[in-house]
């Protein structure tokens, strides 16, 4: 069994700059088939934009979203984890903020990312949301 972040978590990592718009951050999002996307400056994490907070921080107040950049929509309040924290650790984080995804650093840059699906993947295989998680999509 798994013991460390870097065990389970995401390496791909798709990736945007702050002043990418929101449009074209929901269309990555959706050629790529992810829920969360990285906003990164050069090599470094400035924060996380989720496909929820795209629709309440942004779509839902109205505007052009052309002209609107990522970065009014991204939450830059960040907590992170190394991929040597302790699986223990990921599932504090998510429990103590209620998110379902933390990116993973590695001296400031941003390497991974952990979910709450890869988590019940590891540690509970048979439940609901192990088998949601590690079921292929439907095209």
């Amino acid at each position: 069994m798994a013991q460390h972040v870097r065990d389970i978590m995401t390496s791909r990592l798709v990736t945007v700059e702050p002043q990418t718009s929101v449009t074209a951050t929901a269309q990555k999002m959706r050629d790529e088939d992810i829920g969360i996307v990285l906003v990164t400056e050069g090599d470094e994490l400035r924060g996380v934009v989720s496909d929820r907070d795209l629709v309440v921080r942004s779509l839902a107040e109205g505007g052009d979203q052309e002209q609107r950049t990522v970065a009014s929509a991204c939450s830059a309040d960040l907590f992170t984890l190394t991929p040597d924290d302790d699986l223990d650790h990921a599932v504090q984080l998510m429990r103590e903020h209620a998110v379902r995804r933390i990116p993973v650093v590695d001296h400031g840059h941003p390497v991974g990312i952990v979910s709450i699906g890869d988590l019940a993947i590891e540690r509970d295989p048979g439940s609901a949301l192990g088998g949601i998680s590690s079921a292929e999509p439907n095209e």
